[in-house]
Order: C-alpha cells, then structure tokens, then sequence
C-alpha cells in the first residue's frame, strides 16, 4: 500500500493526477479538469499549459486537452472513458444503498488501477482512490477479475512474483469464482475492508472490478450478503448499459483486461 507523503506538495499532485485522467478518458476541457481536480479554473488552465509544455499534453482542433506524446502508447484512452461514463452514475446508487464508498478498477499487469470513485458522505469513510494502483492479487477488485484469469494467464503475472504463493492463488482465486465475489479484510490497507466483484463486458469478458470499501470498524460479516447482492444488482445493471453500447465499441472492450 502507498501512503500520502507527509508533505505533500498539491501542485505535483494534481499535475500527475492530471495526466492520469488524460491518459484513462481522453479529451477534457479546462472546465472539466477543473471539477475532477476541484480546482479553479485558472489553476487547472496553469497546469495543462505546464503539461503541454513537457509534451505530457497537447490540445486538439476543438481546444481539448488530450494525452500528449510523453503520455502516448499502452491502452487506448477511450474504453477506459466510456467505461467510467457508463459505470458512474451506477456507482452512486450502489454508494446510496450501501451507505460505503464504491469504486472501479481495471487489471494493469499485477496492479489494478481505480478508474472511478464514488465517496460516501460518512465522516469517517474510505476516500477518494481514483488514479491509485494497488497489488491486483490483494485488492478486492482485483482478486474478484483474477478470478476469471486461466492458469497461463496467473503463470503469466504471478510465476516469478516475490510476494505470490501461486499455488496459494491459485486456490483462493477458485474458492472467489466460486461464490462470486472476494473480500479484502486490511490487505491493502490497515482499518480499510472491501468487498468486490467482476464486472463483464460483451461477450462475458471480465474488464472490471467493482468493489465497496468500508472503514474495518463498520465491517460486519452478518452483512456481507446484502453487500454481495448490492454489488450483483450494480454489476448486472453495468453490463446490461454496455451491451446497449457495444455496437459502438466492442474491439475496444477487449483491451480492458
């Protein structure tokens, strides 16, 4: 798990968060920037200017702001945007019926990165993880997507890993696609537990992990049921938008894994 520094310096944090979005959602405008980071305006203009000068950032015809070439190559930038666009007005209802933070993560090699979060208004609440990376193999999420991974694939990620048991994996990973869900109780996070499923695209390909994270002192084992279902109705709802979608992108679904 990586913790905030100490100290901190906002504007190094909002620029590297900057480039995240850029990288994951494609074109936004300054206005836009601005109510992701909850900036100003001009700050947020200050910063894509310093992007676009370290070539992080360019503009296009219409005065968007895109991934620049420093930022270029891997995954395509618009699956992972339609993908949030689709899923986050879901995350907010699963947010109203839990009461607890929800998320969205995707598979990068043996990391998961969260590419939406909603908060819950609880004082004391999981926060804000959108554009943090955490060990697939201990997130909820992630375990909940390695799940449908076959052994290639696990050999693949975790053959030489320094840290994964793979046969250990292997047999926790059964037991999750089993039930249909996985639970991370402070893996990642001391105090933090979540609970996750997969998410599957056209054609039954998993490219998400949705999850709701609860400080571990509301945790109560007597509710892991009702979270389960919470996260099934949501998951379902997801997929049944991006099957209505598909005929717009289903060769990019493919790259979300």
């Amino acid at each position: 798990m990586k913790n905030k520094p100490a100290y901190s310096i906002d504007s190094v944090d909002h620029a590297l968060r900057l480039a995240v979005l850029l990288c994951q959602e494609g074109p936004l405008r300054v206005a836009e920037v601005a109510e992701r980071l909850g900036v100003a305006r001009s700050t947020a203009h200050r910063l894509l200017a310093m992007l676009v000068y370290r070539d992080f950032a360019e503009q296009d015809a219409e005065r968007r702001y895109l991934a620049g070439p420093v930022m270029r190559g891997g995954m395509g930038m618009e699956p992972v945007a339609q993908l949030r666009a689709v899923a986050f007005p879901h995350l907010e209802e699963l947010v109203g019926r839990t009461g607890e933070t929800a998320n969205l993560v995707i598979l990068l090699g043996d990391q998961v990165r969260f590419i939406a979060t909603v908060e819950c208004d609880a004082v004391l609440r999981v926060g804000d993880r959108e554009g943090r990376l955490l060990p697939a193999h201990l997130a909820s999420g992630g375990r909940a997507l390695l799940a449908h991974r076959d052994d290639a694939e696990l050999d693949a990620r975790y053959g030489n890993h320094p840290e994964v048991e793979l046969d250990a994996l292997r047999r926790g990973l059964r037991q999750i696609r089993r039930q249909g869900f996985a639970v991370n109780n402070q893996a990642t996070e001391a105090g933090v537990t979540a609970v996750g499923r997969a998410v599957f695209g056209p054609g039954g390909v998993p490219i998400a992990g949705l999850s709701v994270a609860m400080p571990t002192a509301r945790y109560r084992r007597a509710r892991l049921p009702e979270w389960v279902s919470d996260l099934a109705q949501t998951s379902t709802r997801i997929e049944a938008d991006l099957v209505t979608m598909a005929q717009d992108w289903p060769p990019q679904l493919a790259t979300i894994r």
